[in-house]
């Protein structure tokens, strides 16, 4: 592994304390005869998050954003300043995903190395997450449920060997030089969520490959349920539209790309189940209070 070189990039909002844990998990990890060199985009924080990596770590390339990139603006923003550097490899962070076993990074390139070696080449690895608390599995590779379920997706459970997935989630994911050259960047059409996965399936349709390394990387907790009491119709309506659920214009493109010939049903679907359940809940609470009465 001599003369690795490999540049790490993060987007970070407002969560100063996990940040600061995922950037001394990645210090400690190393590159046995290569150089790791980390790119991080503050998107405006308001905790402090810039200042306390600036003094925590001095040695990361801190990059500034208006507050508006997301994850996935924020994601492109390192990676354009790290692609300027020509690295052998881009490793993906999620601030969240804290590397707490040994020799990740030594696991990620040699699983690369082997697989390239055996003519999968080139390759995207992805490192499986668990959770910190139970140990169930949060992040990793992805395949699609069934050939009918186009847009649903199931986490790949790792083994004692690499595994082939469809694409991935961003959370830890190793990107060689030779995938970047062909793909590029994260696609602007997505704000805050698919990129990833749509990066993954791009990979795939250029004649790159996907897989998870073996094993379990660190540990990342899963994204909070989704709220399930009952608000104002209206208050409903704008959080399934938002940018941090399923904002229609990049679930749009999506589906355009990756759901076949039948897109715009697998595009409205969402919206009419989330719709219809809404619908059937407050008809629920209007009955049971009729009933009371």
């Amino acid at each position: 592994m001599a003369d690795i070189r490999i540049a790490a990039v993060m987007a970070v909002h407002n969560r100063r304390a996990l940040t600061l844990e995922c950037l001394d998990s990645l210090r400690n990890q190393g590159v046995p005869g290569g150089t790791l060199d980390v790119f991080v985009v503050d998107d405006a924080s308001s905790d402090g998050t810039a200042e306390a990596v600036a003094q925590s770590h001095p040695e990361v390339r801190l990059l500034r954003g208006n507050g508006h990139l997301y994850w996935n603006g924020g994601m492109r923003r390192a990676l354009d300043e790290a692609m300027a550097g020509d690295y052998d490899y881009y490793l993906w962070m999620n601030d969240d995903t804290m590397l707490v076993d040994d020799g990740v990074l030594a696991l990620l390139l040699q699983t690369e190395q082997h697989l390239s070696k055996g003519g999968h080449d080139p390759v995207i690895v992805v490192g499986t997450t668990r959770h910190p608390e139970t140990g169930e599995l949060t992040y990793g590779g992805q395949m699609r449920l069934s050939r009918r379920r186009r847009t649903s997706w199931t986490l790949v459970e790792p083994a004692s060997e690499p595994r082939r997935c469809e694409t991935m989630n961003g959370n830890t994911v190793l990107v060689p030089r030779t995938v970047v050259q062909r793909i590029g960047n994260i696609d602007p059409a997505y704000v805050q969520q698919m990129g990833d996965l749509d990066y993954g399936l791009r990979a795939g349709t250029a004649g790159c490959e996907v897989w998870i390394a073996p094993g379990t990387v660190g540990v990342c907790a899963s994204h909070p349920v989704r709220r399930t009491d009952v608000q104002p119709l209206r208050d409903e309506l704008r959080r399934l539209w938002s940018v941090k659920e399923l904002a229609p214009g990049p679930w749009l493109v999506f589906t355009r790309r990756w759901a076949g010939r039948l897109w715009l049903f697998y595009w409205l679907s969402p919206y009419l189940r989330r719709g219809l359940s809404l619908v059937l809940q407050r008809a629920h609470i209007r009955s049971t209070v009729s009933g009371v009465r």
